[in-house]
């Protein structure tokens, strides 16, 4: 039994209080602030406006005022991510939803809305839907996942290289992990901009959001029908012969599931770690001269710049406190990751250097945890050095200022990063990369065994010689271990 709470207010109690319009308070009912609108245009400031006036929880208002919680603390969001006793993902409990003030019209309702989905389920059904998620996960071939990335990323700078400028949003952050998660669940033809656009569009809320997500779920169920007849070795087959036996329906929505966060999040994480690496020397610095890997990079940005800011949400199974607040049954909770992140209780000083520490937030955690995780991880490490390694002088081509981002209420979306560098030639790059024990040989890779010598017993026949020509420009020989970082890049 939860002890009564003396916390100042439950969200029963958010409509209660000084009137909207008095001006020592914020702009909503109850001088509570609003997570839309003017105010919420610069959502971090807005974060460190609640912690300073309510600590580690905060109640806050949705689209039509309605009263939801934020939380704000490191510890706080840990706590409620890992009760699952206490808190679940099933929307259905809400107060809001089950006395109609968040009703289907809802703009949040997208995102909110119940699915028969693992990331929605509880208990044993929970258990069957991530359980098949997590083993289809486990087929995936690093090597071949590594080969996918490079091989697109080599495509997408084959692209814009001769050219000498590029944006690198929407000609490479973007593209990648679509091009990648295509390879990975099963179809390579489906990669193109309207699925890259429709992906986009789906999650903004959008006049045109239903049309897209129609779009994306008729590829999906394609998809489905056709590894249903004739499964092969990826993602989408081991998912539907997984011996949780998923049919055709949750299938294709777990796939929906499993594309549109891995996508958005690689999206964002990509376009954050190139930022940080254009706009900041001592960062770049780090990079060329070792003291940080890409990797340690990346790790980074999940921590300065987490793909998602924000998650909806958790729903209280019971009266309970959290952060000094007074919880009651049916309220909803916001997954605070960016304002966790930053939480001075972790981060007391928010320039240390954060490398190799992975607590952050950014794929949550508990029983929810972001099972694709490692693809994202891996999309933005190997796409990020390779980009640098085929364009080393790349280099942003307007002021950091001049930079503009779009937000909601869940992510921070860089628009544009446009880029110049020295205009290079597309290099050759495979069709396709297969599933191969070893990878493909190229002709100019250095061989460490010697050349054998003719037998004292053979002579070797006598050549006739060749007309001189002018000496070759000495060439550089890289090192053992240069050569076989090179090769496991896919070079």
């Amino acid at each position: 039994m939860t002890p009564e709470s003396h916390s100042r207010t439950g969200t029963d109690d958010l409509m209660s209080g000084p009137p909207p319009s008095c001006p020592a308070h914020g702009t909503g009912p109850g001088g509570l602030r609003r997570l839309y609108g003017p105010e919420a245009e610069d959502l971090q400031g807005l974060y460190e406006k609640l912690r300073a006036e309510h600590g580690a929880v905060a109640p806050v208002l949705l689209h039509n005022d309605v009263p939801f919680w934020m939380v704000l603390g490191h510890g706080e969001n840990l706590h409620m991510i890992s009760n699952p006793a206490l808190y679940t993902r099933d929307s259905r409990t809400w107060s809001a939803v089950r006395d109609g003030t968040a009703g289907p019209d809802h703009p949040l309702m997208p995102l909110i809305a119940w699915q028969p989905i693992c990331s929605m389920a509880e208990g044993d059904e929970h258990q069957r839907l991530r359980g098949a998620v997590m083993g289809a996960m486990t087929t995936i071939n690093t090597r071949d996942l590594r080969r996918y990335i490079n091989h697109w990323t080599q495509e997408l700078v084959n692209q814009f290289c001769e050219r000498g400028t590029a944006d690198l949003v929407s000609q490479f952050a973007e593209q990648l992990p679509m091009a990648v998660l295509c390879e990975v669940l099963g179809m390579p033809e489906e990669y193109d901009n309207r699925l890259v656009h429709a992906a986009r569009d789906l999650l903004k809320g959008t006049e045109t959001a239903i049309a897209s997500n129609e779009y994306v779920m008729s590829v999906l169920m394609r998809l489905t029908v056709r590894r249903r007849a004739e499964p092969e070795e990826d993602f989408t087959s081991h998912l539907i012969n997984h011996p949780a036996g998923l049919n055709d329906d949750e299938v294709g929505q777990h796939l929906r599931l499993v594309l549109l966060a891995a996508y958005e999040a690689t999206a964002n994480l990509l376009a954050n770690v190139l930022r940080v690496v254009l706009t900041d020397p001592g960062f770049r610095a780090q990079l060329n001269g070792g003291q940080m890997t890409v990797p340690m990079a990346v790790e980074q940005s999940l921590w300065d710049e987490p793909p998602f800011s924000a998650v909806l949400g958790y729903f209280a199974k019971q009266d309970t406190e959290l952060g000094g607040q007074r919880i009651r049954k049916g309220d909803g909770l916001f997954l605070g990751i960016a304002p966790g992140n930053v939480d001075p209780h972790v981060r007391p000083d928010l320039k240390a250097n954060m490398r190799g520490n992975r607590s952050h937030l950014a794929f949550g955690g508990g029983p929810h945890e972001c099972p694709g995780q490692d693809i994202g991880r891996a999309i933005a490490d190997v796409g990020v050095d390779a980009l640098l390694m085929r364009l080393p002088d790349i280099e942003l081509a307007v002021e950091e200022h001049e930079l503009r981002w779009t937000a909601s209420i869940s992510s921070r979306h860089l628009v544009e990063l446009p880029v110049r560098f020295r205009s290079a030639s597309p290099q050759a790059v495979m069709e396709r990369p297969g599933v191969r024990t070893v990878p493909q040989q190229r002709p100019d890779w250095e061989i460490s065994t010697p050349t054998p010598r003719p037998s004292p017993t053979s002579p070797a026949p006598a050549l006739e010689p060749e007309p001189s020509a002018p000496a070759p420009e000495p060439v550089h020989r890289l090192g053992a271990w240069r050569r076989l970082v090179r090769w496991w890049r896919g070079y």
